[in-house]
């Protein structure tokens, strides 16, 4: 299958490419610097020079080249939303397969720090993160684009978590640099279902093979609260796992960290599992305590 990955040098769409290469497939991907067109040719990837601005035609004719196509980037609200409508459109009527990847914040609750009872499967309603609302957006455009001849399906994995992650056991890590202690906020158990990248990498492989149109999948092995985590990564480098107000939070990890960091996001993956036949094989999140690459994070000046 010849498949078009938009994202393609990010953490999740690289590693997307990656194993979709070595599956042997011929992937090509989205290039926007030189840079990027040499790391993907390195990886056995075949650059396509665009971007999702000026450049964006030459994404969607990259698109109308492939079998299928895999928006897996993280760009800006409008650019985003501007790239779903005119994949779906520029898709219309030829039975290509489009995979928009979302993720659980859309249905994130700002709970300060507490825990949060609502999980939501894949068909349940949630009230959308404001913030969010151009990803729910763009995930109904994708989604709608199902009834219009293309193979449509979006993917909305949790707290993505593996080598080079950025997610929150970096955070805290990161916490100990700027403030000495590993940081939660309020009671800290607020929490995030979450799932590794080698899980989700299998998810978009079984969504290739056998996802119907119009699919919805949900990808979660786990959950931690923020406040075991803290305490995990204390215990690592020998510190306190310390209480923050959301205001000092701020000061931690910046105004939308702060947000993350306070915020509960659960899901559970019933259409991936029943539809699919997906299942987690990577389940302890809080195996990556102690990994140098997040021990370097907790220096001063990092």
């Amino acid at each position: 299958m010849n498949i078009f990955v938009i994202g393609a040098t990010g953490f999740v769409g690289g590693n997307l490419a990656r194993h979709l290469a070595a599956e042997g497939h011929t992937v090509t991907g989205l290039a926007r610097t030189e840079t990027a067109t040499v790391a993907l040719e390195s990886q056995g990837i075949v650059p396509v020079a665009a971007d999702l601005g000026p450049r964006r035609p030459a994404a969607v004719e990259a698109a109308l080249r492939a079998d299928a196509v895999i928006y897996a980037a993280q760009a800006d609200p409008d650019q985003e939303s501007a790239t779903a409508q005119e994949l779906a459109g520029a898709l219309a009527g030829t039975g290509r397969t489009l995979i928009f990847l979302s993720g659980s914040g859309v249905l994130m609750q700002r709970t300060a720090g507490a825990w949060s009872p609502d999980v939501f499967a894949e068909q349940d309603p949630f009230t959308p993160e404001p913030l969010a609302e151009f990803r729910k957006a763009a995930e109904d455009t994708v989604l709608a684009a199902a009834g219009n001849g293309v193979h449509a399906m979006v993917v909305r994995p949790g707290l993505i978590w593996g080598p080079e992650d950025h997610g929150h056991i970096p955070m805290i890590y990161r916490s100990v640099a700027v403030s000495g202690a590993a940081c939660y906020v309020g009671q800290g158990l607020n929490t995030y279902s979450h799932v590794h990248i080698d899980d989700v990498t299998r998810l978009f492989t079984l969504a290739l093979e056998k996802g119907r149109p119009g699919g919805l999948y949900h990808a979660v092995a786990g959950e931690v609260p923020n406040r075991w985590i803290a305490e995990r990564a204390a215990d690592d480098l020998g510190v306190q796992a310390r209480s923050v107000t959301t205001e000092e939070a701020a000061a931690v990890w910046g105004e939308f960290g702060a947000l993350i960091m306070a915020a509960s996001s659960r899901i559970r993956a019933v259409s991936a599992r029943q539809e699919l036949g997906w299942h987690p094989e990577r389940t302890d999140m809080l195996s990556m305590i102690g990994e140098e690459r997040l021990r370097r994070l907790a220096a001063p000046g990092v």
